[in-house]
């Protein structure tokens, strides 16, 4: 198996030393001489280069292992699957959703196999731990919660939250085996502006599991820990701890007098595991799919799960609120806001606070609802339409594309309403269209039954 290495950087140079151990390195890729120099003398025999195509043009390279700045990854990879190579991606997949959408595409339709870097789901602890949240030893679930937090490598090009949190993300969505149903973020910039140091990621699961995830890179020592609040057991995974990586915590609550909790605390229990150095597992696993050809554990749609919640994550961070999560829904509901059975909003779509758009609506792609506005029922909104604040659109209004409606703005469906007289069989359609203003024909000095503005 020949692999060649994109990038020997921070982390790229712990791939070419794996790769080297076992026996696939082909050959190395960095805009950096004198690394690609070093390397060459403390690896007899491999290639060097600082041109991505030669690699990619080279045949005999069957695959690569892109850990370039993630800005990068997109672009490496698709042009690696392009031409015809696996390709195992350095965490993140990429930086925006619709990139890791079309590299999951591509990747289909060229029979390649992607594969991203989540190293800890190799770990032999977390493979422990999933084995005994599965089997029931901790008994139900309730809390997760991670701390990946370091005083060392500050980025410039990426923030703390991209940089730290997706190996936990990704490790708490395998254990639970659930996406969220809400995303909420916050945190701080202190040293470079709009660049995150600290952040604290919220995760709302389905079924009432609640996670947090907190990673920082100003923290005065280094600390890896994750912990399961299970209501039998809870397990702490601390990853700097040299002896002991998994420990199980038999601790219960007794009620005294069934209504005051008392915690009884038990002794600890150490949990043996196999050795094995996680990232040689992981790029193991990586040659194992290329030449079985068989999907990897962190396969692209992992991977790109993990960057949905990401850029949820980082939408919250900007907007300092929670984000609405599904797999199936693409579009950001604020968590005040009321959302009718039987709506369809479209992707892309932004439905603010305080607002409530009733049954039988249709909202189009792309589209702003501000504060406080009501919509429906039985509403037609195209795409890219902007509503802003406390505006009412009623019954039988239907707003064409790109159309905006300023604030505080309602729309009447019936000419003379009153409170004591029915008028519901009376409502007359309104269509608001992108160009032009026609009030249309009167007949019998009342408008038609089809207003046109």
């Amino acid at each position: 198996m020949n692999i060649a290495v994109i990038g020997s950087g921070y982390w790229g140079k712990n791939l070419v030393r794996v790769f080297h151990e076992i026996g696939a390195l082909k050959g190395v890729c960095d805009i950096n001489k004198d690394i690609l120099a070093d390397l060459k003398v403390k690896y007899k025999g491999i290639r060097t280069t600082d041109s991505l195509s030669d690699v990619l043009s080279d045949s005999s390279i069957k695959a690569v292992a892109i850990a370039t700045p993630a800005c990068k990854h997109y672009e490496m990879a698709r042009e690696a699957l392009l031409s015809d190579k696996d390709v195992f991606v350095e965490k993140p997949l990429s930086l925006k959703v619709e990139e890791g959408e079309d590299l999951v595409k591509l990747a289909k339709e060229k029979n390649r196999i992607l594969m991203v870097g989540h190293i800890l789901q190799y770990h032999p602890a977390i493979n422990k731990l999933k084995e005994l949240i599965s089997s029931g030893y901790l008994g139900k679930i309730q809390y997760i919660y991670s701390n990946r937090l370091n005083i060392g490598k500050l980025r410039t090009e990426e923030n703390i939250l991209w940089s730290f949190a997706p190996h936990d993300i990704s490790v708490i969505l395998s254990l639970i085996g659930e996406e969220p149903e809400n995303v909420c973020a916050f945190g701080e910039a202190y040293l470079q502006e709009g660049i995150y140091d600290v952040t604290l990621t919220i995760l709302d699961f389905p079924s009432e599991i609640k996670a947090h995830i907190f990673v920082s890179w100003l923290h005065p020592f280094k600390e890896q820990r994750l912990i399961v609040v299970g209501n039998k057991r809870m397990a702490v995974f601390d990853d700097t701890n040299p002896t002991e990586k998994l420990i199980i915590y038999p601790h219960t609550i007794e009620w005294k007098e069934g209504r005051i909790p008392i915690a009884q605390k038990a002794e600890k229990e150490i949990i043996q595991i196999q050795n094995g150095e996680p990232l040689k597992l992981e790029c193991q696993h990586f040659l194992e799919c290329v030449e079985k050809r068989k999907e990897p554990k962190t396969n692209g749609e992992e991977g790109l799960r993990v960057l949905k919640i990401l850029n949820m994550a980082e939408d919250s961070l900007k907007n300092k609120t929670s984000i609405n999560y599904t797999q199936k829904k693409k579009y950001f509901v604020h968590p005040t806001s009321i959302i009718d059975e039987g709506v369809e909003i479209g992707e892309g779509t932004k439905i603010w606070h305080f607002s409530h758009i009733l049954r039988g609506s249709k909202i189009g792609k792309n589209c702003a609802i501000g504060q406080n506005v009501m919509i429906g029922p039985d509403v037609k909104i195209g795409d890219r339409c902007k509503i802003q604040n406390n505006v009412s659109v009623y019954k039988g209004v239907t707003l064409e594309n790109g159309v905006f409606v300023g604030p505080s703005a309602v729309f009447t469906n019936v000419y003379n309403p009153r409170a004591f007289i029915e008028r519901k069989h009376e409502f007359k359609p309104t269509l608001v269209k992108k160009r032009g203003y026609n009030w249309g024909k009167r007949n019998n000095n009342l408008w038609d039954n089809y207003r046109k503005i």
